[in-house]
């Protein structure tokens, strides 16, 4: 072994880490399936396949749908990867064109690229960020974990445990909680 080899190796293992990181911050499989859903509807159309002496030939309309299709399914697999903000538009047009593939595309490359850019599009659409998973969680619940409310849900005096508000008068907490004032830690009783 050279020399070399060391830095070589701590090269390439910088190198996934920090592709792992960049894979992490966007859906990525949602981008690959649906890059590979355009490769069959693309493909297909055009091919001309032979068997020794025997020819199959796909002689169709469906070259230039079929084209347009796979560099629109291209691009939204880019957009998956590039602008992960527009994730849900580009999801909804990813299962869009599947769908279309089935009738302009012969059944959307023999139901590969269909059932690719189906599950590519969904992907997208359903992936959330580390950062967007944690943020709707704390603003719809309270302190211990308790759905939101109002303290007439509950029927009756909760205790709220270490808020700083339980001191107050009754008829004080009542009108704030009637404003909307009270912080996420305590509930009026």
């Amino acid at each position: 072994m050279s020399a070399e080899s060391p830095a070589a190796r701590e090269r390439l293992a910088r190198w996934r880490v920090s592709f792992r990181h960049w894979r992490w911050q966007r859906p990525f499989w949602a981008g690959l399936l649906t890059l590979l859903a355009s490769v069959p509807i693309v493909y297909i159309p055009y091919a001309d396949p032979s068997f020794s002496d025997f020819s199959l030939r796909l002689a169709t309309t469906t070259g230039s749908g079929s084209l347009i299709i796979g560099v629109l399914l291209m691009v939204l697999g880019l957009t998956f990867w590039y602008q992960r903000h527009a994730r849900v538009f580009a999801g909804v047009a990813a299962i869009l064109l599947g769908l279309v593939s089935l009738v302009v595309s012969n059944f959307g490359g023999f139901l590969a690229g269909f059932l690719l850019a189906m599950i590519g599009g969904a992907m997208g659409i359903a992936w959330v960020s580390g950062e967007d998973q944690e943020a709707p969680a704390n603003k719809h619940r309270r302190g211990g974990g308790e759905p939101t409310g109002s303290a007439s849900d509950s029927g009756g005096p909760e205790d709220s445990g270490t808020s700083a508000e339980s001191d107050e008068p009754a008829e004080k907490a009542d009108s704030r909680a009637e404003a909307g004032q009270l912080d996420g830690g305590s509930r009026a009783g």
